[in-house]
């Protein structure tokens, strides 16, 4: 059926067609570019493809593409030992299986969608960074207002000293013990003029009485407010 100048058919198992019907998994070479798709590919897309992909089946081990079928044993060997040339014939529309082809589409989808998604979230990472540079700084302003606030309060809480509650009992407390002291200095002067035999007049009695009376009234009156605050019934101080 051949004649003697005729090279024989490849066997049915031979390494160089096992090798080359590997064509679709890239041996031995770089793929082709892959051709720019627009970044909003959809996953519906890309599920399509993937569906189509199944619906080829794989063309087995011992598949050739029809360029190579007609091939000596030197030349695919050749052909296997020459990585450009190999790959060439891989990725070829014209000797490629439909198969690939449909893979590759679906990967260029899916990476399509993955490059929309980085580029997604470069943008929120632009977006988180500059929300941190500004929380930083209000941060920083919050920090500098709280300073001059408790500069302000320790100012005022200097001036407003004197009127605090506590010093407000303690000058109360004072002044009781005050009005005491000249209530107890007007009568021993009194009773001690009396005792030189001198007697008063009534004008210097009357100033006397006069004298005492108003120191004695406000001595109760300091008291019966120091009292009323012992007991709690001023309001807003306890």
């Amino acid at each position: 059926m051949y004649s003697s100048h005729t090279p024989p058919l490849p066997p049915p198992k031979p390494s160089a067609a096992h090798e080359a019907s590997r064509m679709s998994t890239a041996v031995g070479g770089s793929p082709s570019p892959l051709p720019e798709l627009h970044p909003a590919a959809s996953a519906s897309n890309g599920r399509a493809h993937i569906s189509d992909a199944q619906s080829i089946p794989d063309p087995g081990e011992q598949w050739l593409p029809k360029f190579l079928q007609d091939k000596s044993k030197q030349d695919l060997a050749d052909i296997l030992s020459n990585p450009t040339l190999l790959s060439a014939l891989t990725f070829s529309p014209q000797t490629a299986h439909p198969s690939l082809q449909v893979s590759h589409d679906g990967l260029h989808i899916a990476l399509a969608a993955n490059m929309e998604h980085a580029t997604h979230l470069l943008n929120l990472e632009v977006r988180l960074a500059h929300q941190r540079s500004s929380t930083q700084a209000q941060l920083l302003s919050t920090h500098a207002l709280e300073r001059q606030w408790r500069a302000k309060q320790g100012e005022m809480d200097h001036a407003l000293a004197p009127f605090a509650p506590a010093n407000l009992y303690q000058q109360l407390s004072q002044g009781v013990l005050e009005q005491e002291a000249i209530c107890y200095a007007l009568e021993e002067s009194f009773l001690e003029g009396q005792s030189d035999g001198a007697r008063a007049t009534e004008r210097e009695a009357s100033d006397w009485v006069r004298k005492y009376r108003e120191a004695k009234k406000l001595y109760y009156l300091r008291q019966e407010r120091k009292e009323r605050w012992d007991e709690g019934r001023v309001g807003g101080w306890r």
